[in-house]
């Protein structure tokens, strides 16, 4: 996918752990981790809306876009 999460840099500039995010945010533990991998297919606005000010950031923080990244095949 061309969607890039960088949900592991931003946790890591603010010094937190994916559990310390996971208790502010209120998502599970596994769920963080399945967006922070890039294997998530989709995210909640309100998700990213709690994630984004648990990290005092801005979506375009958190996710890019690079054309030439391709999915991998199922």
């Amino acid at each position: 996918m061309a969607i890039i999460v960088r949900l592991d840099e931003m946790i890591w500039a603010r010094r937190m752990t994916l559990t310390d995010l996971s208790e502010r945010v209120g998502v599970t533990l596994a769920n963080l981790s399945i967006l922070k991998t890039g294997k998530a297919r989709a995210m909640r606005f309100s998700t990213l809306d709690a994630i984004c000010r648990a990290l005092e950031c801005q979506p375009g923080d958190l996710l890019t876009h690079d054309p030439d990244v391709t999915a991998p095949e199922n």
